[in-house]
């Protein structure tokens, strides 16, 4: 086994207790220390690097609270499993994945560390991220997007270590994934919601032109108002917004939900009494706004917990995540 050896960086702005913490998780990740090697004694460390008894302590305290190491009474510590490295890749960072990154998190065990980018749907981006970062992680848990190269680069990833969430869009046969419905799951949401939708007489879907949601939403959307009789259009410009009495807006971006908000309360539009609002992906706060929006959306902490799960194993997983209807005094 070859022997451990730390020199701190005295001009760097990491503190040393974090320098000497990272060089024995690397050390662990490149196997130089295994499962049950002991790790040098803390007057090993100070003699060969310097340090200060209590520096030493306080890395190996960290390591310890990360349960990477055990400490043995009056033997030392020991390295107890190996630090594993997740790149998870997410396209905007709102505040439903916020939902999803933190249920990730929470069901973690602590000896994984994550690494969090977001590429923003920018094909240039993803594509220099996905390949600085190739070949580095234990497992890709990857949000992709709907752009005719996107298979190409993430066929460069060990298909075993790589899990696609969200959209699976582009996902292989055989391909590990946790995924939502963007299409008959409406459909099937505004069926439950019915008896609260029939006494509108239009759904105005408000999908921006930069929106990056999936278009079949709104197919399934303009389906249900063919099928049940309602009137149904797409506005694509916020500018050109004009609430009317008798109709549900349908909204896919918040910042649009606040523009429809802000209009009817200028025009003193009563929300249920004179129109209505659907909103997609719920949030924290979608509760508490005007009494509470109704919603569609997916179950964002059971995606993260299906992510997390593959990131601590790695084992095969084709989970199709709920959409449910959410109702609240919005419609």
């Amino acid at each position: 086994m070859q022997k451990f050896s730390f020199k701190p960086n005295h001009n760097s702005g990491v503190s040393k207790v974090q320098q000497l913490v990272d060089a024995l998780i690397r050390s662990i990740n490149l196997k130089m220390l295994l499962e049950g090697d002991p790790l040098p004694s803390v007057n090993e460390i100070m003699k060969e690097s310097g340090l200060s008894r209590d520096t030493v302590f306080k890395s190996y305290a960290e390591l310890k609270r990360r349960e990477i190491v055990e400490a043995i009474p009056n033997k030392g510590y020991f390295v107890t499993r190996s630090q594993k490295k997740v790149f998870l890749f997410l396209d905007t960072f709102k505040a439903y994945k916020e939902v999803l990154y933190n249920s990730f998190k929470l069901h973690l065990p602590k000896n994984i560390l994550v690494d969090i980018n977001f590429h923003h749907y920018n094909f240039e981006l993803f594509k220099s991220i996905i390949h600085s970062s190739n070949g580095k992680f234990n497992s890709y848990i990857i949000m992709n997007f709907n752009h005719p190269e996107i298979p190409e680069i993430i066929g460069e990833i060990d298909p075993d270590k790589l899990l696609l969430i969200d959209w699976s869009i582009h996902a292989q046969p055989g391909q590990a994934k946790v995924y939502q419905n963007f299409g008959e799951s409406v459909y099937s949401c505004l069926t439950s919601g019915w008896h609260l939708l029939r006494k509108y007489d239009e759904v105005v879907c408000v999908y921006p032109q930069y929106t990056f949601h999936p278009f079949e939403s709104i197919d399934n959307v303009g389906k249900f108002c063919n099928d049940n009789g309602l009137n149904f259009s797409i506005l694509y410009d916020i500018q050109e917004l004009d609430i009317k009495v008798g109709k549900v807006y349908f909204v896919f971006e918040d910042i649009d939900l606040a523009a429809v908000l802000e209009q009817a309360n200028r025009k003193k539009f009563k929300l249920r009494e004179d129109f209505g609002i659907l909103s997609y992906n719920d949030t924290p706060m979608k509760q508490f706004i005007s009494d509470g929006i109704t919603v569609i959306s997916t179950d964002f902490k059971l995606m993260g917990k299906k992510a997390a799960e593959f990131a601590v194993a790695n084992e095969m997983v084709d989970f199709l995540v709920p959409t449910e209807l959410i109702i609240r005094e919005s419609l």
